[in-house]
């Protein structure tokens, strides 16, 4: 059957169930929200005489929450106009209502009980044949199919968001034995063309992917924090940007998460993995132990690895449970690898650093390496779906795999045995196999090694995106110390800047003027894409440069500066061949120019780097 998604149902409005609804709502989606009735009227609502037969009472919860969702930062909304597709109601009264729904979506509390209480209501009024998904984050998906129909069954998985659910692009999607395949077929491709997510089919296992690598390596690095002792600062500092992973390390994110979130989490896998062979890592050291009595749980109580006090920003000593100033952290290591651009050869100065920074990074490396490769087959068969997983779930630039394959597998798989820390034995298989990486790139397409039939497979999914890094052996037709001119296909040339934040100078002028000159003098060149999968679309002109000229009064210089700019995007502007901008994060100053003088505009929604994905099942040529 042909399906089609116009409107949804999310039962529950917590945190995540009213950022689901407002992320299907960016989409398009009508959306119905519900959640339950109070028990009885706040101080507010009975100062008005009101009861709980009024609607503004039996609608509180879900409204209240919703208004608190669109208030917050960062917005659940691309346009808070969006908000009036959704339409709120509750369990008692609404659930009726599902039967005009084509995807009720279940976001209600983590506990089986309830949630079977409510999907024996939904089952009342859902339609056959229309899908019905739960978010849970650690209940297996099979045991909440006790009780229901042939065709709930059929129509049922889990579909777990991320949080915030608009910007975290990871969703896991976990069938059951029972699911129809067409259905999962169906959430895959939807997930990944229509809400813009990376698409992860995980087993249906404790925490499925990235929450069973992504908590065991924070708990990991708990243990080895207290092992090393190692100050919050210092590991922040040691596992965010330099890493290529988010800014807000892992202690700050701890805080934004909750602590209390993380410790349930854990203690669910300690219950739930009994086989695992890193059980022990689950539980929790001291300090966190004594941060939860104390109910220290980060931003929701106020304070927890860190405290705000004024504009001063403390950080909590672990051993002796106070609040301090943290001290600057200056390790020989970070200062060396802050000097390494590629995120790649990053890796190799971390972990062969002789410092605390380098025994740091390959305990950490070497523990983590270790455990996925212990985790396949069990949560999954392919290893690219745990780097996708934590690249797209916790906002790793380098999965574990990418990582090892940056440290050279051979040389790391041996350094792991001698620390202890021996990798599983389809490791060794591969590496005599003579496939010495986990990935290769051929005839620009991204391959992983493929466990199975011992042999490199083209990634699923990515068949038909244009991955610049991956054509730049092969398909470079241009460049400069600024900018790399590529034959994307279909007659289509892609201008590339990667100067530092992609700030506009002389060579991305040359770059452009050089594009078009290429596609205006070749019949067989249709048209320019100006885009790249840098984390910036452009930060504008380069300010550097002409603050010198300023400062050095050079006043010719700077009138010719600013004149080739100009006479670049007019260029632009009017050339005989269609040019297409395709920003993403930052497009500044000049790098908004560009875009307001190319024929059209390709926007990311979000701030990131896919923008290729846009061309995924589609031909270049349908943008000109």
């Amino acid at each position: 059957m042909k399906r089609t998604i116009k409107k949804v149902a999310v039962l529950g409005s917590g945190v995540m169930g009213s950022r689901i609804a407002c992320h299907f709502a960016n989409v398009g989606v009508e959306v119905l929200l519900l959640d339950i009735v109070p028990r009885e009227p706040n101080a507010a609502e009975a100062a008005k005489g009101l009861t709980t037969d009024h609607p503004a009472v039996r609608n509180r919860i879900v409204n209240d929450a919703l208004a608190f969702a669109i208030k917050s930062n960062p917005n659940p909304l691309y346009k808070k106009s969006y908000a009036n597709r959704i339409k709120t109601g509750n369990f008692t009264d609404d659930m009726a209502k599902i039967a005009d729904c084509d995807w009720t979506i279940e976001v209600v509390i983590e506990r089986l009980d309830i949630k079977k209480q409510v999907f024996e209501n939904v089952e009342k009024y859902r339609k056959p044949g229309t899908l019905i998904t739960s978010n849970t984050s650690g209940i297996p998906i099979h045991q909440m199919l006790e009780g229901r129909s042939e065709d709930f069954q059929k129509h049922f998985c889990g579909t777990h968001f991320f949080n915030p659910p608009r910007y975290l692009k990871l969703l896991e999607i976990i069938p059951t034995a029972k699911t129809d395949q067409a259905v999962v077929d169906f959430l895959m491709d939807y997930g990944d063309r229509f809400l813009g997510k990376t698409m992860v089919l995980c087993k249906d296992t404790p925490a499925f992917i990235a929450n069973r690598v992504g908590v065991a390596s924070i708990q990991a690095l708990f243990h080895l924090v207290e092992e090393m002792d190692l100050t919050v600062t210092e590991v922040d500092k040691m596992t965010g940007p330099i890493l290529g992973r988010a800014k807000s390390a892992t202690f700050r994110t701890c805080d934004v998460v909750g602590l209390d979130t993380l410790v349930l989490v854990a203690g669910g896998l300690k219950a739930n993995c009994p086989d695992d062979e890193a059980r022990a890592t689950f539980d929790m050291p001291s300090y966190i132990s004594k941060m939860t009595e104390n109910g220290w749980l980060g931003s929701k109580s106020g304070q927890g690895f860190f405290k705000k006090e004024g504009r001063t920003i403390l950080e909590l000593n672990l051993k002796t449970m106070e609040y301090q100033e943290p001290a600057k952290v200056d390790f020989p290591t970070l200062k060396a690898a802050k000097a390494e651009d590629n995120l790649k050869a990053r890796m190799k100065i971390l972990a062969g650093g002789t410092d605390k920074a380098g025994e740091f990074y390959r305990k950490a490396f070497y523990g983590l390496f270790q455990y996925v490769s212990n985790r396949i087959p069990e949560i999954t068969d392919d290893l690219y779906k745990i780097d996708d997983a934590l690249g797209a779930g916790f906002g790793w630039q380098l999965g574990p795999f990418a990582t090892w394959d940056a440290l050279g597998v051979a040389e790391t798989a041996k350094l792991m045995e001698a620390a202890g820390k021996k990798p599983a034995q389809w490791v060794y298989d591969m590496l005599a196999a003579g496939c010495s990486t986990f990935y290769s790139v051929k005839d620009g397409k991204k391959m992983y090694y493929d466990i199975p039939s011992k042999s490199y497979k083209v990634v699923p999914g990515t068949e038909d995106l244009i991955i610049l890094d991956n054509l730049r052996e092969t398909n470079v037709v241009w460049s400069n110390s600024g900018a790399t001119i590529f034959d994307i296909g279909d007659g289509v040339l892609n201008l590339e800047f990667h100067t530092k934040m992609n700030t506009i100078g002389s060579e991305i002028l040359q770059g452009i003027n050089k594009a078009i000159d290429l596609a205006e003098g070749d019949a067989k060149w249709k048209g320019v894409v100006i885009a790249n999968n840098g984390e910036n679309f452009s930060a504008g002109a380069n300010l550097g440069m002409i603050f010198m000229l300023a400062a050095q009064q050079e006043v010719e210089e700077l009138d010719m500066a600013v004149k080739a700019f100009q006479d670049t995007v007019m260029r632009i502007r009017y050339s005989s061949i269609p040019v297409v901008s395709a920003p993403h994060a930052m497009a500044l100053g000049g790098g908004c120019e560009i875009c307001l003088h190319s024929d059209k505009v390709i926007a990311a929604a979000e701030p990131t780097s896919d923008w290729l994905n846009s061309c995924r099942r589609y031909s270049c040529r349908s943008w000109f």
